[in-house]
Parts: C-alpha cells; structure tokens; sequence
C-alpha cells in the first residue's frame, strides 16, 4: 500500500447515541474476515473513566480490541477528553483544543500499519470541533467514504436524509448506509425500514449495507453477521482513493 494513501471509510452517524461504535468495531471485524490488516481510529473521544487509575474510554477500548493489528489506545484514540460531552466543551474544560494536526498524524501512522482504517466520528455528522471547524470538515479533509449509521428510531426518516445531503453536499462519497436498532421494540419499524431504502436509493443511489437488530449483546462478530457482504465489497474495492491531506 502507498505509503501516502488512506483506505477504509469514516463511519457517521444520524445522532448521539445511534450505535457508531458497535458498528465500527463490526466494520473492522468483517475487514478482517476479509483477510485485511484492520485498524479503527476515533479521532475525538469525549467521556472516560477512571480503571486502574487510568482514564478509559469505552469507545476506544472497543475499536481498540476489534482491530486485527495490535494497538495502544493512544493510537486508536489519539484525543480523549474526560467530560461526557460535546467534544469541543469537553476540551474547553481542560484547557486544551482539537488539533488537527495530532488527527491526521494518527491517520496517517494507521495507514502504514494497516490495509483498511476504520475511522469513526463522534455525535452527528457535523459537531464543532472549534471556532472554525467540525467533524463534517474532519471527513472532507481524510476524503474517505462515509458509511452512515442510522439510528432505528422516531425522527430516523429526517435526520437520515438530512445528513445524507450534508455529507453529499461536500462531495463526499455516500457508501451507503447501516441500520441499527436502539431499541428493542420501535412502533412501525418495517415501514420505517421501507420508506429509508427507497429515499435513499431514490435520492442519493446509497445502498442498505446492513440492517442490524436490537442485540442484548452487541459484540463485533454478533453484529456483524448482519451486515450485507456483496454490499460491502464493493464499497471497499472501490478504495484506494487518495486524499489531498496526504499529498
């Protein structure tokens, strides 16, 4: 692989709280069942944990313990904040901000150690990050791919096609999107399912890449199993794309 190239996808979300993280790590596990070297990266982690005496971020530890190459949480989250909260907030209350260049330094460590990256963002798709930037800029300025993952619940139908024509706005490739469940009995959820893959069929041409249901256990493989394999490779053989961030 060029040194210089980024492969994988950066995987959205609709909301806070719509199983980014669950599907990531499912994201790397099928890369790897693929026979790819799969690292994840989440660039912002706010909301850690004291173990052990050290500050743990759950997200992290996930995508950290789902990649097929052996990395330190630092690696896989080279921004972690301690408040459970917006990450722009969560810097602030340290007194320290989001640097890119510590992202794409990270970024560009994983694409030498990995095939395929992973790379998840935080909240929607465009939370402030500072003064004059948000995770909608992160993704054009790594140009990959975006997966979108949508939160199965009331109000998916509008905040799935608004971030879908905000990533398309910015010229973002739109892979496709992944169904998740956040909860385990939502009111008219077939119907619900139905309305998503003719809009965004009809609207964007993004194809369902997985539909996964509430699971009492949502660990990688589980999750997994509900993806659509046909649909994700031909969304990964359609990489290398080549950023101009690393030129």
């Amino acid at each position: 692989m060029d040194d210089q190239a980024l492969h994988g996808c950066f995987v959205a979300g609709t909301d806070t709280g719509v199983g980014k993280t669950h599907i990531s790590a499912a994201l790397l596990q099928w890369c790897a069942q693929q026979g790819w070297r799969s690292a994840g990266l989440k660039p912002v982690a706010a909301g850690t944990t004291l173990i052990d005496g050290q500050p743990v971020n759950e997200d992290v530890q996930a995508l950290r313990q789902a990649c097929s190459v052996n990395l330190s949480d630092a690696e896989v989250g080279p921004l972690q904040f301690k408040a459970a909260c917006a990450p722009e907030i969560a810097a602030a209350l340290e007194h320290r901000h989001i640097d890119p260049v510590t992202i794409f330094s990270a970024a560009r460590h994983l694409a030498r150690c990995a095939d395929v990256v992973v790379i998840e963002g935080v909240g929607g798709f465009c939370v402030p990050l500072g003064p004059d930037w948000d995770t909608a800029a992160l993704a054009v300025a790594l140009g990959l791919p975006v997966v979108l993952v949508v939160g199965l619940r009331l109000g998916c139908l509008s905040h799935t096609l608004l971030t879908a024509e905000a990533i398309r706005a910015r010229g973002l490739p739109l892979a496709g999107w992944i169904a998740n469940a956040t909860e385990p009995d939502m009111a008219h959820s077939a119907a619900n399912l139905a309305s998503l893959r003719h809009e965004m069929t009809r609207r964007h041409q993004a194809p369902c890449l997985g539909m996964v249901p509430w699971l009492d256990a949502p660990e990688p493989a589980a999750v997994a199993a509900h993806l659509d394999t046909a649909a994700l490779q031909r969304v990964f053989h359609r990489i290398p794309f080549v950023p101009t961030l690393f030129t």
